[in-house]
C-alpha cells in the first residue's frame, strides 16, 4: 500500500506545510539498485581515537571502493587517524569544512577511560552536520564483555548510547548510525559488515549493535557480486511478502532457492520456484512430521543445504482475556516450535553444511512486545532466545542470528487501521515503513561467507524504532 503522507509531504506544497506545522518530513531512502553498484560513493571521512586497532583494516576496505578517502587530522586526540591507508588524504578538522560525506567512519577500539571519550566529540562535533543525505556512520568498538578493567568495558558500552543518540540526530536526513563490536583478532573478519552497513542495502538498519567475534574458520574469497553462488537456500514462507523478497535477494546472489509454504500457497510458490529457477516444497510446517518432510526433501534434491532461513509467521491477534486457545497454540507453533522442529531434523540428519547459516525472522515484537500479540510476541521473543542459545552450540562454521523487522510495508500491514498504520510508520527516526527488501538485504549480509564472525546477534531492521531498545 502506498504511504500517501510520504508522497505529500516529498512535494513542494506539502514540504511546507510539514515544516510549517513541525511534522515529520520523511526522505527517500536511497536503495541498492544494481549487482555491481559500489557499497560505497562519494567522500568518506575515517577518524581514530589513540590506540585503536581497527583503523588499518578499515582504511584497507574502504581503500578498494569507489569512495574518495580521507582522515581526520589537526587533532591530538585523533592522531592515529593517519594510520587509515596510504591512499587516504588528510583533511584538517580546525578549519570550516566546505566537503559533503556520504559517511564518517570511527574506530573507538582504543577508548579505555573517561577521557578518551572526548575523542568522539572532536571528530563528530565538526562533521556531523556535513553528512549528506542518505549518510552512514559507522563506529567500531570492542564488546564490552571482553573488556577489562571495568572502565575499559565502561567506555566501550557508552558507544551504544552514543550511537544511538547520533541516529536519532541524524534520521531526519534519511542517514543511520551503527555500532560494530569487534573481538580482538577478529578485523580481519570486518569487511562484509562494513560493506552492509555502509551500502544502500542497509537503508532501513540503523542505531544497531553488532558483535563481530574470531570464528574457527578460515577467510574465504568469494564474488563480489553473486557471493552465494553454489549455496543452497531453505526458505520457508516464500511464496508472498517478506519471504518472496528473501527468496529473490538469495537467488540474485547466486543461491538456489528451496522454497517452503502451505499448500494452499501452492501457486504463487511455483510461480515464484519457477521463475528464480529452484525448487518448491508445499508443506505445513506445523504438522507432527514436518521437519523430517522437509529433511528428506533436502537430502534427496541437494543432498544437503547451506542458508536456512526461518521466515514463514503468523499473527492472530486478541487481548490475551478473549483470546481463544487456538489463537495461542498456532502463534507459537507457526512462528517458534516450527524452527526448532525444522533445524533438529536437518542437524540429526547433517543437512546443514560447514560454514552454513541459519537465520530467524523474530519482530519488533518480541522485543517491545504489543498490545492484542502475548502470542505472537511470546513466539518472536522465543526466537531470540533460540538464536542466542544455539550460537553457544553450533559447531562446523555454522552460524545463528535473528532480523527483527519493525514496520514493513506489507499486505498484512495495509490492512491495519489507518491511525495504527501511520503510527507505525512514523514511530522512528526515518519517519517511513520499510520494504521488505530492507529485511532481505538484512539477511543476505548475514548469509554472507564473509560473515563468519556474526553469530548470535539481534539484528533490528526497523528504522530506529522509537519502541524497544
Amino acid at each position: 500500500m502506498q504511504d500517501l503522507y510520504f508522497k505529500l509531504v516529498n512535494t513542494a506544497f506539502g514540504k511546507t506545510a510539514a515544516q510549517s506545522l513541525g511534522l515529520p518530513s520523511p526522505i527517500p531512502l536511497v536503495r541498492w539498485k544494481r549487482s555491481n553498484q559500489p557499497f560505497i560513493e562519494g567522500e568518506v571521512l575515517m577518524g581514530s581515537a589513540a590506540g585503536s586497532q581497527a583503523i588499518a583494516a578499515l582504511g584497507d576496505i574502504l581503500s578498494a571502493s569507489a569512495a574518495q578517502v580521507f582522515y581526520a587530522s589537526g587533532v591530538g586526540s585523533l592522531r592515529d587517524s593517519e594510520k587509515a591507508s596510504s591512499r587516504a588524504q588528510p583533511l584538517r578538522l580546525t578549519g570550516e569544512l566546505d566537503t559533503s560525506f556520504a559517511a564518517l567512519v570511527f574506530d573507538a577500539t582504543g577508548i579505555t577511560d573517561t577521557t578518551e571519550l572526548r575523542a568522539l566529540y572532536d571528530f563528530f562535533h565538526p562533521t556531523i552536520r556535513k553528512l549528506a543525505s542518505n549518510g552512514r556512520i559507522l563506529i567500531i568498538g570492542r564488546p564490552p564483555a571482553e573488556c577489562s578493567p571495568p572502565a575499559f568495558a565502561a567506555c566501550q558500552h557508552a558507544l551504544e548510547g552514543f550511537t544511538r543518540s547520533l541516529g536519532k540526530e541524524i534520521g531526519r536526513k534519511a542517514a543511520t548510525a551503527n555500532l560494530l563490536r569487534v573481538s580482538p583478532g577478529a578485523a580481519a573478519r570486518l569487511e562484509s559488515s562494513v560493506r552492509f552497513f555502509l551500502s544502500p542495502r542497509a537503508a532501513y538498519v540503523s542505531a544497531q549493535v553488532v558483535h563481530i567475534g574470531e570464528p574457527d574458520t578460515a577467510a574465504i574469497t568469494v564474488n563480489p557480486v553473486t557471493p552465494l553462488t553454489g549455496k543452497v537456500a531453505l526458505v520457508t514462507g516464500a511464496s508472498r511478502g517478506i519471504g518472496k523478497s528473501i527468496a529473490e535477494t538469495l537467488a540474485r546472489d547466486g543461491a538456489t532457492l528451496l522454497g517452503v509454504d502451505i499448500p494452499a500457497a501452492d501457486e504463487e510458490l511455483q510461480q515464484l520456484t519457477h521463475r528464480l529457477k529452484g525448487r518448491a516444497l508445499t508443506c505445513d510446517i506445523t504438522a507432527a512430521h514436518a521437519g523430517a518432510t522437509i529433511a528428506e526433501f533436502v537430502k534427496t534434491h541437494f543432498g544437503g543445504v547451506d542458508l536456512v532461513i526461518h521466515n514463514a509467521g503468523v499473527t492472530r491477534d486478541k487481548t490475551l482475556g478473549k483470546m481463544p486457545m487456538h489463537f495461542w497454540d498456532m502463534a507459537i507453533a507457526v512462528n517458534m516450535s516450527a524452527a526448532q522442529a525444522i533445524d533438529e531434523q536437518l542437524m540429526a540428519h547433517n543437512l546443514i553444511h560447514d560454514n552454513g547459516r541459519i537465520v530467524c525472522v523474530s519482530s519488533l515484537s518480541g522485543i517491545a512486545g504489543n498490545f492484542g500479540q502475548t502470542n505472537y510476541a511470546t513466539a518472536k521473543s522465543g526466537l531470540i532466545g533460540y538464536v542466542e542459545a544455539m550460537a553457544k552450540e553450533l559447531q562446523q562454521g555454522i552460524t545463528i542470528n535473528a532480523v527483527a523487522p519493525g514496520f514493513i510495508e506489507t499486505q498484512m500491514t495495509a490492512a491495519m487501521p489507518l491511525t495504527v498504520r501511520e503510527a507505525g510508520r512514523r514511530m522512528n527516526s526515518l519517519s517511513q515503513g520499510g520494504h521488505p527488501i530492507d529485511v532481505a538485504e538484512t539477511i543476505a549480509w548475514l548469509c554472507h561467507p564473509g560473515s563468519s564472525g556474526v553469530n548470535g546477534n539481534v539484528v533490528r531492521v526497523c528504522g530506529q524504532s522509537l519502541l524497544g531498545r
